[in-house]
This record gives structure tokens, sequence and C-alpha cells, in this order.
């Protein structure tokens, strides 16, 4: 069934305030940095324990581009100050060797990993963009270059995969492509392009002739989560509009009709896919959700592709009916839950800052609409 042709409900009830629904979740991101004392953002709040856990460098990363946008936005510009001293935090725990560490700050184990350094790649980008620090050029270019020496010939990362995923080596490394796509533009370093082209060209390499991408979830690949095939998608799309590679963003288009082809009459996504593209779990991943959100958005904007504002728009109606704005529980209020129902198998009674990243992001596009930074 296309995109066009599916059934999905319209919203007839009171619309949810998409303003209040953006500005809940920014300050819910803002006590997530202020609990860690550090300068980055709480990994997650976890509702069974009543604890926040500690500074995560992944995804503090590739929130700076979020909290820059919403600074310009909202007219707020403590949101600005927060991005910028999350960058600041970055550089100053960035590895020697130019890589970024697995895991939390209080993790035991330091190590560098190829998924983590790529999501800091692109806060360290916009950091740069936004304030002209040279600290911050050099932060990235340090990584880029690591990412760089990293790559197989083939496109691939084999090595420094995260040490909490069961496989060590993942096709939604396209993300980290995107980041090196991003750099390439932006310090007008050509090989950075060229190194990601070479990434998705392998990673197509895995694609099914129904569009299913082999290699594509942390632990279960015959059942990913909708969280890492938005990755992947995501990935694919943007290094084709940055390399004007059609053959590549049709890829990501054929794959993002098949996710949509799923999508329920509430507006939410399956929280894992079969390689058949069938629904494999009963509970919603609510990061992937908001990430299908967005590359919907991104297509209708470049590519025309109109069918896409419908999955969007209900998938965003979907994602503000079960945000929180009221609760007194500083953890939870203006916070995004990691599954629906909570206790689905993604990230259990846990409220983790990336789903509140992402939820930004596709709220920010549906306000504004056209940007790509992360």
């Amino acid at each position: 069934m296309s995109v066009v042709d599916r059934f999905l409900p319209r919203w007839s009830a009171q619309q949810p305030d998409v303003h209040r629904a953006l500005d809940a979740a920014a300050e819910w991101l803002a006590r997530a940095q202020d609990v860690t004392g550090c300068g980055g953002v709480s990994a997650y709040y976890d509702v069974g324990k009543r604890r926040w856990a500690g500074a995560y460098p992944e995804t503090t990363g590739y929130i700076i581009p979020t909290l820059f946008r919403y600074a310009g936005m909202s007219g707020r510009d403590e949101y600005r100050d927060r991005a910028i001293a999350m960058a600041e935090w970055e550089s100053d725990i960035q590895l020697a060797d130019g890589g970024v560490r697995a895991g939390t700050l209080d993790a035991k184990r330091v190590v560098p990993t190829i998924f983590n350094t790529g999501q800091v790649l692109f806060g360290w980008l916009c950091a740069w963009q936004r304030t002209g620090d040279a600290r911050f050029r050099d932060s990235a270019v340090r990584a880029a270059d690591w990412l760089i020496a990293a790559q197989d010939p083939d496109g691939a990362w084999r090595r420094f995969a995260s040490p909490f995923a069961t496989h060590r080596i993942n096709t939604y490394n396209t993300r980290v492509a995107f980041a090196l796509a991003q750099a390439g533009r932006i310090l007008d370093v050509p090989h950075y392009l060229d190194a990601a082209t070479r990434n998705v060209d392998w990673a197509l390499m895995q694609m099914h002739p129904n569009g299913w991408l082999d290699s594509n979830d942390l632990e279960d690949r015959h059942r990913p989560l909708t969280h890492t095939i938005a990755y992947a998608i995501r990935g694919i799309l943007e290094v084709g509009l940055l390399a004007s590679n059609s053959r590549f963003v049709d890829a990501a288009t054929r794959m993002a009709q098949a996710v949509a082809a799923t999508q329920r009459r509430d507006g939410a996504l399956p929280g894992r896919l079969d390689a058949g593209w069938k629904p494999a779990s009963r509970w919603t991943c609510v990061t992937g959700n908001a990430q299908m959100a967005v590359i919907w958005q991104r297509l209708v904007k470049e590519t025309g592709e109109h069918a896409f504002s419908l999955a969007a728009e209900d998938a965003c109606h979907f994602l503000m009916s079960i945000q929180d704005t009221t609760t007194s529980d500083d953890g939870i209020r203006g916070a995004m839950p990691g599954s629906h129902p909570r206790k689905g198998g993604y990230m259990r009674h846990r409220y983790p800052n990336w789903a509140a990243k992402f939820f930004m992001d596709a709220l920010m596009l549906q306000l504004e609409g056209g940007w790509n930074d992360a």
C-alpha cells in the first residue's frame, strides 16, 4: 500500500500547541544538562530509580545544533549559551586521537567509537559556524581525520565499534557519513565528502531488493529498531543531497516509503520492523517516530515528495499526545519516553535525551522547515 493510498486519521480534536510542546522539551533538556554540572547532557532519566544518568558525549554532540536552532527560533538566548557550553565540554573531553568515547562520562572503560565521534562532529561543526571559535573547528578537523583514518578502503567502518553493541559492523553508520559530508562542505575539505560517499555506497551493497538494509541494529539484526532504521535512512538521504547523488536520495525515499506504510492509525510506528517491512513489536520506539517525522519533512522540502506530509504531521501529533507538560516531576515534564507504552522494549521506563532532541527537530521543521544540521 502506498503512502498516498494508506488511510490515516485527520485530527479533528483540539490541535496540540506545538510551541508549548517545543518549549517543554527544551526546558527538559536544560534540566538534563544542569543536573550533570559539567556542561554535558544527562543520557536519560530513570523513572524506576528516580535518578538521572551521567552526561552522555554522543547525544550531547547532536543536541548542540538543536539548541542553536531553538535559540534562534524562540529568541531564548540562554539556549545558545547552553549549546556553546556543550561544545566546550565536548572539546575538553575529546580523546587525544581525535575520537569520542563510548558510553557516559562516568563509564569505567574509555575507548573511542566511530558512531559517537560522528554525532559529536555535528555539534562542533555547528558551534564553529555559529561562534567562529577556532577551538571548535580544530576539534571537528581532528574528529573527521580520525574517522577517515579508521575507515576501510570499501567505505565501511569495522574498527572502533561501540563496546555495547552485539555486532561490530553497522549500516546505520551512514549517519556518521552524513557528519563527514557536512564537514566536507563546511570546512571545504573534498575528501571528507568522498569518504562519506564511499560509506553510503558500501551500505547500499547491503540492501535487499525490497529496500531493506542488513546489519542495521545494535542487537537484533532481524528486527531492527525504527531508531536505527531512521539513522540509516537519514544518513543516506543527506549524503545524497550533499553529494548531488540521486541514487542515494532515491534509495532513502524508497526506505522512507516502506516505513510510512507501517504507520498506525494513531500516527505511531511499530518499535521494530522485520526484513519484509512488517511490524515486529506492539510497542513504539518514540525516538524512531520523531526521526522519521524529520526524514519525511526533509523529503517534502528537498524532493517535493508531498505524499510524506501527512505521515509527518500524524507522527508529530502522536508524539505531542504522549508528552506530559504538566507533571511536577522534573524528570518527566516535557520529556519523551524511550518506548510507548513506557514498559516497551526500548529504554524501558526511561526518558532519553535523544528522544527529546529529535522531537524538537521534528516540531521545528513543522514550524519553519528546511534545515539539515543533524
